[in-house]
Protein backbone atom coordinates (compact mmCIF):
# COMPACT_ATOMS: atom_id res chain seq x y z
CA UNK A 1 0.00 0.00 0.00
CA UNK A 2 2.67 2.58 1.11
CA UNK A 3 4.84 1.34 -2.10
CA UNK A 4 1.29 2.04 -4.53
CA UNK A 5 0.99 5.39 -2.79
CA UNK A 6 4.36 6.82 -3.43
CA UNK A 7 4.03 5.35 -7.16
CA UNK A 8 0.97 7.17 -7.65
CA UNK A 9 2.37 10.50 -5.60
CA UNK A 10 5.63 10.30 -7.68
CA UNK A 11 3.60 9.90 -11.09
CA UNK A 12 6.06 7.12 -12.55
CA UNK A 13 4.49 5.70 -15.16
CA UNK A 14 0.59 5.84 -12.73
CA UNK A 15 -2.38 4.31 -15.76
CA UNK A 16 -5.80 2.80 -15.25
CA UNK A 17 -3.78 -0.55 -15.61
CA UNK A 18 -3.38 -0.36 -12.19
CA UNK A 19 -6.81 0.55 -10.35
CA UNK A 20 -5.39 0.75 -6.85
CA UNK A 21 -2.56 2.96 -7.63
CA UNK A 22 -5.11 5.09 -10.18
CA UNK A 23 -7.60 5.59 -7.41
CA UNK A 24 -5.06 6.72 -5.03
CA UNK A 25 -3.15 9.27 -6.90
CA UNK A 26 -6.62 10.92 -7.77
CA UNK A 27 -7.68 11.19 -4.35
CA UNK A 28 -4.52 12.52 -3.35
CA UNK A 29 -4.49 15.32 -6.49
CA UNK A 30 -8.02 16.39 -5.84
CA UNK A 31 -6.97 16.79 -2.13
CA UNK A 32 -4.20 18.97 -3.66
CA UNK A 33 -6.42 20.82 -5.13
CA UNK A 34 -9.24 21.23 -3.05
CA UNK A 35 -6.57 22.73 -0.46
CA UNK A 36 -4.89 24.60 -3.27
CA UNK A 37 -8.69 26.66 -4.13
CA UNK A 38 -9.62 26.98 -0.01
CA UNK A 39 -6.13 28.26 0.65
CA UNK A 40 -6.94 31.28 -2.22
CA UNK A 41 -10.21 31.81 -1.41
CA UNK A 42 -9.32 32.57 2.11
CA UNK A 43 -6.97 34.58 1.50
CA UNK A 44 -8.96 36.62 -0.87
CA UNK A 45 -11.33 37.01 1.80
CA UNK A 46 -9.43 38.12 3.90
CA UNK A 47 -7.44 40.60 2.29
CA UNK A 48 -10.95 41.79 -0.50
CA UNK A 49 -13.39 40.91 1.83
CA UNK A 50 -15.41 39.55 -0.86
CA UNK A 51 -15.59 35.94 -2.50
CA UNK A 52 -12.90 34.81 -4.73
CA UNK A 53 -14.57 34.26 -8.29
CA UNK A 54 -14.80 30.85 -9.01
CA UNK A 55 -12.68 31.12 -11.95
CA UNK A 56 -9.84 31.97 -10.47
CA UNK A 57 -10.04 29.60 -8.01
CA UNK A 58 -10.82 27.05 -10.44
CA UNK A 59 -7.12 27.77 -12.27
CA UNK A 60 -5.40 27.70 -8.59
CA UNK A 61 -6.28 24.57 -8.05
CA UNK A 62 -5.91 23.00 -11.34
CA UNK A 63 -2.06 24.58 -11.76
CA UNK A 64 -0.91 23.71 -8.36
CA UNK A 65 -2.19 19.62 -9.76
CA UNK A 66 -0.40 20.56 -12.76
CA UNK A 67 2.73 21.99 -11.26
CA UNK A 68 3.31 19.12 -9.22
CA UNK A 69 2.44 16.60 -11.96
CA UNK A 70 5.28 18.81 -14.34
CA UNK A 71 7.71 18.72 -10.96
CA UNK A 72 7.82 14.76 -10.71
CA UNK A 73 7.24 14.05 -14.18
CA UNK A 74 10.50 15.79 -14.61
CA UNK A 75 12.73 14.61 -11.34
CA UNK A 76 11.36 10.99 -12.99
CA UNK A 77 13.00 11.77 -16.38
CA UNK A 78 16.43 12.81 -14.65
CA UNK A 79 16.21 10.42 -12.65
CA UNK A 80 15.91 7.03 -14.66
CA UNK A 81 16.08 8.80 -18.29
CA UNK A 82 12.47 7.23 -18.66
CA UNK A 83 10.27 9.10 -21.11
CA UNK A 84 6.83 7.00 -20.19
CA UNK A 85 4.76 9.92 -20.04
CA UNK A 86 3.99 10.34 -23.86
CA UNK A 87 2.54 6.93 -23.08
CA UNK A 88 -1.06 6.92 -24.55
CA UNK A 89 -2.13 5.69 -21.35
CA UNK A 90 0.12 8.38 -19.04
CA UNK A 91 -1.55 10.91 -20.74
CA UNK A 92 -4.81 9.96 -20.55
CA UNK A 93 -4.59 9.32 -16.99
CA UNK A 94 -2.77 12.86 -16.39
CA UNK A 95 -5.87 14.71 -18.20
CA UNK A 96 -8.40 12.60 -15.98
CA UNK A 97 -6.25 14.16 -12.58
CA UNK A 98 -6.61 17.59 -14.30
CA UNK A 99 -10.00 17.37 -14.59
CA UNK A 100 -11.04 15.32 -11.10
CA UNK A 101 -9.00 18.64 -10.04
CA UNK A 102 -10.87 21.28 -11.94
CA UNK A 103 -14.10 19.67 -10.10
CA UNK A 104 -12.46 19.56 -6.36
CA UNK A 105 -11.21 23.28 -7.06
CA UNK A 106 -15.40 24.66 -6.57
CA UNK A 107 -15.47 22.78 -3.30
CA UNK A 108 -12.37 23.83 -2.01
CA UNK A 109 -13.29 27.83 -3.12
CA UNK A 110 -16.58 27.27 -0.87
CA UNK A 111 -14.36 25.31 2.12
CA UNK A 112 -11.71 27.97 2.33
CA UNK A 113 -14.72 30.65 2.08
CA UNK A 114 -16.77 29.37 4.90
CA UNK A 115 -13.33 29.41 7.02
CA UNK A 116 -12.68 32.59 6.35
CA UNK A 117 -16.31 34.19 7.13
CA UNK A 118 -17.43 32.10 9.95
CA UNK A 119 -14.20 31.09 11.89
CA UNK A 120 -11.62 33.77 11.24
CA UNK A 121 -14.27 36.68 10.88
CA UNK A 122 -14.28 37.37 14.67
CA UNK A 123 -10.30 38.06 15.56
CA UNK A 124 -10.86 40.64 11.94
CA UNK A 125 -13.74 42.35 14.03
CA UNK A 126 -12.27 44.56 15.79
CA UNK A 127 -11.42 48.60 16.30
CA UNK A 128 -9.44 50.06 14.00
CA UNK A 129 -7.94 53.13 15.50
CA UNK A 130 -6.60 56.61 13.02
CA UNK A 131 -9.17 57.02 9.67
CA UNK A 132 -10.07 53.39 9.99
CA UNK A 133 -12.56 53.68 12.44
CA UNK A 134 -14.97 51.48 13.60
CA UNK A 135 -15.70 48.15 11.85
CA UNK A 136 -19.27 47.23 11.64
CA UNK A 137 -19.70 44.14 12.69
CA UNK A 138 -21.44 41.15 10.65
CA UNK A 139 -22.04 37.60 11.65
CA UNK A 140 -22.67 36.37 7.94
CA UNK A 141 -20.78 36.80 4.18
CA UNK A 142 -22.09 40.56 4.44
CA UNK A 143 -23.84 43.23 6.00
CA UNK A 144 -27.40 43.52 5.68
CA UNK A 145 -28.72 47.29 6.47
CA UNK A 146 -32.49 47.69 7.42
CA UNK A 147 -34.31 50.79 6.57
CA UNK A 148 -36.66 51.97 9.24
CA UNK A 149 -40.36 52.18 8.89
CA UNK A 150 -40.39 56.00 10.12
CA UNK A 151 -38.64 57.89 7.67
CA UNK A 152 -38.68 61.44 8.50
CA UNK A 153 -38.70 64.57 5.77
CA UNK A 154 -35.95 67.26 5.94
CA UNK A 155 -36.36 70.24 6.94
CA UNK A 156 -35.99 73.43 3.95
CA UNK A 157 -36.22 70.69 1.46
CA UNK A 158 -38.66 69.86 -0.71
CA UNK A 159 -40.47 66.16 1.42
CA UNK A 160 -40.33 63.31 -1.03
CA UNK A 161 -43.35 61.52 -1.89
CA UNK A 162 -45.08 59.02 0.53
CA UNK A 163 -45.14 56.02 -2.43
CA UNK A 164 -41.32 56.38 -2.47
CA UNK A 165 -41.05 56.47 1.41
CA UNK A 166 -43.69 53.61 1.70
CA UNK A 167 -41.76 51.73 -0.92
CA UNK A 168 -38.07 52.17 1.40
CA UNK A 169 -39.68 51.46 4.80
CA UNK A 170 -38.23 47.96 5.77
CA UNK A 171 -36.12 47.36 2.75
CA UNK A 172 -32.95 45.53 3.41
CA UNK A 173 -29.72 46.53 1.34
CA UNK A 174 -26.72 44.44 1.40
CA UNK A 175 -23.46 45.94 1.47
CA UNK A 176 -19.55 44.18 2.12
CA UNK A 177 -17.91 43.03 5.02
CA UNK A 178 -15.77 44.78 7.30
CA UNK A 179 -16.45 48.25 6.26
CA UNK A 180 -16.25 51.11 8.85
CA UNK A 181 -18.80 52.62 10.12
CA UNK A 182 -18.43 56.02 8.11
CA UNK A 183 -17.62 54.24 4.97
CA UNK A 184 -21.15 52.01 5.22
CA UNK A 185 -23.01 55.11 5.95
CA UNK A 186 -21.08 56.99 2.64
CA UNK A 187 -22.55 54.07 0.93
CA UNK A 188 -25.97 53.44 2.44
CA UNK A 189 -26.47 57.58 1.03
CA UNK A 190 -25.76 56.72 -2.55
CA UNK A 191 -27.62 53.61 -2.44
CA UNK A 192 -30.99 55.20 -1.49
CA UNK A 193 -30.01 58.09 -3.73
CA UNK A 194 -29.18 55.99 -7.09
CA UNK A 195 -32.28 53.65 -6.30
CA UNK A 196 -35.43 55.49 -5.38
CA UNK A 197 -33.89 58.79 -6.95
CA UNK A 198 -33.42 61.27 -3.80
CA UNK A 199 -31.68 64.27 -4.06
CA UNK A 200 -31.12 64.23 0.00
CA UNK A 201 -30.54 61.49 2.74
CA UNK A 202 -29.81 62.43 6.52
CA UNK A 203 -29.00 59.17 7.89
CA UNK A 204 -27.35 58.00 11.59
CA UNK A 205 -26.06 54.56 12.12
CA UNK A 206 -24.89 52.94 15.56
CA UNK A 207 -21.99 50.76 15.89
CA UNK A 208 -23.31 47.74 14.84
CA UNK A 209 -24.79 49.38 11.59
CA UNK A 210 -28.47 49.73 12.38
CA UNK A 211 -30.35 52.53 10.79
CA UNK A 212 -30.78 54.89 14.34
CA UNK A 213 -32.58 57.91 12.19
CA UNK A 214 -33.21 58.33 8.22
CA UNK A 215 -34.66 61.72 6.92
CA UNK A 216 -34.89 62.10 2.84
CA UNK A 217 -35.58 65.19 0.95
CA UNK A 218 -36.18 66.14 -2.83
CA UNK A 219 -33.15 68.11 -5.11
CA UNK A 220 -34.28 71.17 -6.52
CA UNK A 221 -34.78 70.23 -10.57
CA UNK A 222 -35.66 71.54 -13.70
CA UNK A 223 -35.10 75.47 -14.67
CA UNK A 224 -38.19 76.70 -12.16
CA UNK A 225 -36.50 77.20 -8.79
CA UNK A 226 -33.49 78.90 -10.61
CA UNK A 227 -35.98 81.99 -12.35
CA UNK A 228 -35.53 85.35 -10.66
CA UNK A 229 -39.13 87.30 -10.24
CA UNK A 230 -40.46 88.37 -13.23
CA UNK A 231 -38.81 86.04 -15.46
CA UNK A 232 -40.18 82.94 -17.65
CA UNK A 233 -38.44 79.83 -19.34
CA UNK A 234 -39.25 79.72 -22.98
CA UNK A 235 -38.55 77.15 -25.69
CA UNK A 236 -38.15 78.31 -29.25
CA UNK A 237 -36.83 76.62 -32.40
CA UNK A 238 -33.30 78.17 -33.31
CA UNK A 239 -29.67 77.68 -34.27
CA UNK A 240 -27.56 79.16 -31.69
CA UNK A 241 -23.95 79.09 -32.08
CA UNK A 242 -21.38 75.85 -31.32
CA UNK A 243 -19.91 77.30 -28.26
CA UNK A 244 -22.85 78.91 -26.63
CA UNK A 245 -23.54 77.05 -23.44
CA UNK A 246 -26.09 77.58 -20.21
CA UNK A 247 -25.68 80.98 -19.01
CA UNK A 248 -24.97 83.16 -21.74
CA UNK A 249 -26.53 86.35 -22.46
CA UNK A 250 -28.35 86.11 -25.86
CA UNK A 251 -30.56 88.25 -28.26
CA UNK A 252 -33.36 86.39 -29.71
CA UNK A 253 -33.90 87.73 -33.54
CA UNK A 254 -36.50 86.89 -36.44
CA UNK A 255 -35.22 85.31 -39.78
CA UNK A 256 -37.36 87.18 -41.98
CA UNK A 257 -36.59 89.12 -45.04
CA UNK A 258 -35.46 92.04 -43.00
CA UNK A 259 -34.00 90.29 -39.49
CA UNK A 260 -35.32 92.25 -36.61
CA UNK A 261 -34.23 92.30 -32.71
CA UNK A 262 -37.01 90.99 -30.35
CA UNK A 263 -36.15 90.19 -27.25
CA UNK A 264 -32.47 90.03 -25.39
CA UNK A 265 -32.26 87.03 -22.53
CA UNK A 266 -30.10 84.42 -20.84
CA UNK A 267 -29.25 80.65 -22.58
CA UNK A 268 -30.78 78.13 -20.00
CA UNK A 269 -30.23 74.88 -22.25
CA UNK A 270 -29.44 73.53 -26.07
CA UNK A 271 -31.18 70.17 -27.10
CA UNK A 272 -30.59 69.72 -31.01
CA UNK A 273 -32.43 72.59 -32.33
CA UNK A 274 -34.30 73.14 -29.37
CA UNK A 275 -33.38 75.87 -27.26
CA UNK A 276 -34.46 77.25 -24.02
CA UNK A 277 -33.82 80.77 -22.69
CA UNK A 278 -35.15 82.98 -19.56
CA UNK A 279 -36.58 85.84 -20.74
CA UNK A 280 -38.87 89.06 -18.99
CA UNK A 281 -41.84 87.43 -18.52
CA UNK A 282 -43.60 90.70 -19.91
CA UNK A 283 -41.65 89.72 -23.62
CA UNK A 284 -42.98 86.45 -23.77
CA UNK A 285 -45.85 87.31 -26.23
CA UNK A 286 -43.26 88.16 -28.55
CA UNK A 287 -41.92 84.68 -29.12
CA UNK A 288 -43.72 82.12 -31.53
CA UNK A 289 -43.60 78.46 -30.73
CA UNK A 290 -44.14 78.26 -34.51
CA UNK A 291 -41.36 80.29 -35.84
CA UNK A 292 -38.01 79.85 -35.91
CA UNK A 293 -35.30 82.10 -34.94
CA UNK A 294 -31.26 82.94 -34.57
CA UNK A 295 -29.72 83.28 -31.24
CA UNK A 296 -26.91 85.79 -31.13
CA UNK A 297 -24.35 85.10 -27.91
CA UNK A 298 -23.12 88.39 -25.98
CA UNK A 299 -19.10 88.90 -25.42
CA UNK A 300 -20.00 89.26 -21.87
CA UNK A 301 -19.00 86.65 -19.14
CA UNK A 302 -21.92 84.52 -17.85
CA UNK A 303 -23.59 86.08 -14.85
CA UNK A 304 -22.00 85.16 -10.85
CA UNK A 305 -25.38 84.97 -9.62
CA UNK A 306 -25.95 82.32 -12.24
CA UNK A 307 -23.08 80.24 -11.46
CA UNK A 308 -23.88 80.30 -8.14
CA UNK A 309 -27.41 79.51 -8.53
CA UNK A 310 -25.75 76.67 -10.12
CA UNK A 311 -23.29 75.59 -7.10
CA UNK A 312 -26.28 75.82 -4.91
CA UNK A 313 -28.07 73.17 -6.31
CA UNK A 314 -25.15 70.88 -6.64
CA UNK A 315 -23.97 70.68 -2.93
CA UNK A 316 -25.56 69.24 -0.09
CA UNK A 317 -25.04 72.09 2.00
CA UNK A 318 -28.12 73.76 3.46
CA UNK A 319 -29.09 76.67 5.08
CA UNK A 320 -31.14 76.79 8.50
CA UNK A 321 -32.18 79.50 11.32
CA UNK A 322 -31.75 77.82 14.62
CA UNK A 323 -33.02 79.62 18.60
CA UNK A 324 -30.54 78.72 21.11
CA UNK A 325 -32.97 78.05 24.58
CA UNK A 326 -31.72 79.58 28.01
CA UNK A 327 -29.63 76.69 29.46
CA UNK A 328 -29.10 74.46 26.42
CA UNK A 329 -26.22 72.61 25.54
CA UNK A 330 -25.41 75.21 22.86
CA UNK A 331 -25.03 77.76 25.15
CA UNK A 332 -22.24 79.57 26.47
CA UNK A 333 -20.03 77.28 23.72
CA UNK A 334 -18.02 79.25 20.96
CA UNK A 335 -18.92 79.68 17.00
CA UNK A 336 -15.84 77.76 15.63
CA UNK A 337 -16.88 74.55 18.08
CA UNK A 338 -20.30 74.67 16.37
CA UNK A 339 -18.80 72.83 13.61
CA UNK A 340 -20.73 74.75 10.83
CA UNK A 341 -20.25 77.68 8.82
CA UNK A 342 -22.09 80.66 11.08
CA UNK A 343 -23.47 83.22 8.41
CA UNK A 344 -25.04 85.50 10.85
CA UNK A 345 -26.12 85.49 14.93
CA UNK A 346 -29.31 87.79 16.33
CA UNK A 347 -29.50 88.42 19.49
CA UNK A 348 -31.95 88.65 21.63
CA UNK A 349 -32.43 92.06 21.66
CA UNK A 350 -32.75 91.88 17.76
CA UNK A 351 -29.30 93.39 16.82
CA UNK A 352 -28.29 90.74 14.30
CA UNK A 353 -24.06 90.16 13.70
CA UNK A 354 -23.29 89.21 10.36
CA UNK A 355 -20.02 86.75 9.96
CA UNK A 356 -19.43 86.75 13.75
CA UNK A 357 -16.16 86.36 15.49
CA UNK A 358 -15.63 82.71 15.98
CA UNK A 359 -14.45 83.20 19.05
CA UNK A 360 -17.95 85.03 19.88
CA UNK A 361 -19.84 82.62 21.84
CA UNK A 362 -23.41 81.85 21.66
CA UNK A 363 -25.87 83.36 24.47
CA UNK A 364 -29.67 82.56 24.94
CA UNK A 365 -32.12 83.45 22.66
CA UNK A 366 -29.67 83.25 20.21
CA UNK A 367 -30.82 83.01 16.51
CA UNK A 368 -28.11 81.21 14.73
CA UNK A 369 -28.13 81.32 10.37
CA UNK A 370 -25.67 78.22 9.61
CA UNK A 371 -24.84 76.33 6.88
CA UNK A 372 -23.79 73.09 6.87
CA UNK A 373 -24.84 69.10 5.99
CA UNK A 374 -28.69 68.33 7.04
CA UNK A 375 -27.10 65.73 9.54
CA UNK A 376 -24.86 68.09 10.87
CA UNK A 377 -27.36 71.00 11.17
CA UNK A 378 -29.59 68.54 12.72
CA UNK A 379 -27.05 68.06 15.29
CA UNK A 380 -26.47 71.59 16.33
CA UNK A 381 -30.68 71.74 16.92
CA UNK A 382 -30.42 69.03 19.23
CA UNK A 383 -27.79 70.04 21.15
CA UNK A 384 -29.69 73.70 21.60
CA UNK A 385 -32.51 72.21 22.65
CA UNK A 386 -31.03 69.88 24.80
CA UNK A 387 -30.10 70.84 28.72
CA UNK A 388 -27.11 71.17 30.52
CA UNK A 389 -26.64 67.98 32.10
CA UNK A 390 -26.49 70.09 35.62
CA UNK A 391 -29.93 71.47 35.02
CA UNK A 392 -31.32 68.03 34.12
CA UNK A 393 -29.87 66.75 37.01
CA UNK A 394 -31.79 69.65 39.15
CA UNK A 395 -34.74 69.20 37.21
CA UNK A 396 -34.68 65.41 37.66
CA UNK A 397 -34.11 66.13 41.65
CA UNK A 398 -31.07 64.01 41.82
CA UNK A 399 -28.85 67.14 43.10
CA UNK A 400 -29.16 70.41 44.78
CA UNK A 401 -27.49 73.77 45.13
CA UNK A 402 -25.76 72.99 48.05
CA UNK A 403 -27.98 70.24 49.94
CA UNK A 404 -26.74 66.28 50.24
CA UNK A 405 -29.02 63.96 49.56
CA UNK A 406 -30.40 62.85 52.37
CA UNK A 407 -29.67 65.58 54.12
CA UNK A 408 -32.14 68.80 55.38
CA UNK A 409 -31.08 72.44 55.16
CA UNK A 410 -29.72 74.08 58.23
CA UNK A 411 -32.52 76.39 59.07
CA UNK A 412 -31.57 80.02 59.60
CA UNK A 413 -31.29 80.48 63.67
CA UNK A 414 -28.60 77.16 63.04
CA UNK A 415 -27.31 78.85 60.92
CA UNK A 416 -26.64 82.10 62.40
CA UNK A 417 -25.84 80.65 65.59
CA UNK A 418 -22.61 78.49 63.89
CA UNK A 419 -21.26 81.72 62.55
CA UNK A 420 -21.61 83.42 65.84
CA UNK A 421 -19.34 80.68 67.96
CA UNK A 422 -17.38 80.72 64.93
CA UNK A 423 -16.47 84.16 65.23
CA UNK A 424 -15.86 84.05 69.05
CA UNK A 425 -13.16 81.42 68.93
CA UNK A 426 -11.60 83.55 66.53
CA UNK A 427 -11.38 86.25 68.56
CA UNK A 428 -10.71 84.39 71.81
CA UNK A 429 -7.65 82.24 69.63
Amino acid sequence: MIKTFAIGVGQTGVTFGDPLAAIVTLVVFALLSLLGAAAIALVYRWYFAEEVPEGIAVLIGVAVVALYINTASLGAIVSSGGTDLFQIETVLFNVVVLGVASLAAPVGRRAGDAVATNVLSMPALRQFEGDMGTVVRSAGRATTVTLPDEIEDMVSYDPVPEETKTEMAGKQLVFPRRLTVGALRERLISRIKEDYAIGYVDVDLTEKGDVEYLAVGSRMAGVGPTLAPGTVAVALSADPPNNASPGDLIQIWCTGEQPKRLVSGELRGVASDVVTVAIDSADADRIDPTERYRVVTLPEEPQPDREFATLLRGVDETMAAIDVDPGSELSGTVVREAGVIVVAIRSADGTTAPIPDRDRRFADGDTVYALGRPDVLRRLEERAHTPKEAERSTDDGSAGDGDSAGESPESPAESTSANTTTSTDSQTS
